[in-house]
């Protein structure tokens, strides 16, 4: 896991490799993926309203995606037991990542102060990002409105994969 935090990638950079747990039980690391484009996306709680449309939306496109050469890893900062539980009460069809400690979220620099009910509280923002086979940010999204938005990262897949 990446022990210090820089600059948040930019596109067209590469990627600095990091393992993480991912649900299973299982490591994984970014540079295994190497050869196959790598979706990462970022949401703030396993088993919520708009995480579970996100993660919903990516399981009915993971076909496409797969087409495409791409793999697709969510991340949250919950534990591998509430990764676990939200994953297969959903289907999903890709890895979860637990990322605790977050050391995949300051890499990625997706913790940002939020605001709840005015209170503030650090949390992820969600953010989904597309590294090519190379190992490289291809596309970054922050910000991120659920609705539509696994349609947009799956053409940019699809686009990258073509070489457009």
């Amino acid at each position: 896991m990446p022990t210090e935090t820089g600059a948040p990638p930019v596109v067209g950079s590469p990627i600095k490799d990091f393992t993480a747990t991912v649900t299973g039980d299982r490591q994984i690391s970014l540079s295994e993926l190497r050869g196959k484009q790598v979706v990462i996306y970022f949401y703030p709680k396993a088993s919520t309203p708009g995480c579970t449309t996100e993660g919903g939306d990516f399981r009915d496109n993971k076909a496409h995606f797969d087409a495409a050469n791409t793999v697709i890893l969510g991340v949250s900062r919950d534990g591998l037991k509430a990764q676990q539980n939200f994953k297969d009460k959903q289907g999903f069809n890709f890895e979860l990542v637990t990322d605790k400690e977050e050391a995949v979220c300051q890499l990625f620099d997706v913790i940002k102060l939020k605001k709840l009910y005015g209170k503030e509280h650090l949390g992820i923002e969600r953010s989904t990002f597309l590294i090519d086979s190379a190992g490289h940010l291809a596309q970054e999204w922050r910000k991120v409105k659920v609705k539509g938005h696994v349609e947009e990262v799956l053409a940019a897949a699809q686009a990258l994969h073509r070489g457009e």
